[in-house]
């Protein structure tokens, strides 16, 4: 049987880097295509001094946007591949 997570399962979640085990923030919304369902953005809420330094692509609140693509795995914390991000 396939694990599932839910959207809404990764709100409040760390985003942490694969390569470097640096934290990027929590993760506060999804952005998604409502008509397929696909995962676009992870929004980060908390972005972390790390994440910031890096000039990530931002919303129109301001807020740090990951591509959902870029995500490793999920657990307790999410975990993304940094280069796919830079």
């Amino acid at each position: 049987m396939e694990d599932r997570i839910r959207s809404r399962d990764l709100i409040g979640k760390i985003l942490v880097s694969e390569e470097s085990g640096k934290k990027f923030g929590v993760i506060g919304d999804v952005d998604y295509i409502i008509e397929s369902g696909e995962l676009i953005n992870l929004v980060l809420v908390q972005p972390t001094k790390h994440s910031t330094e890096l000039n990530l692509q931002e919303d129109e609140k301001g807020r740090v946007l990951i591509p959902f693509s870029a995500v490793k795995s999920v657990g307790d914390f999410v975990i993304i591949t940094e280069r796919d991000v830079v």
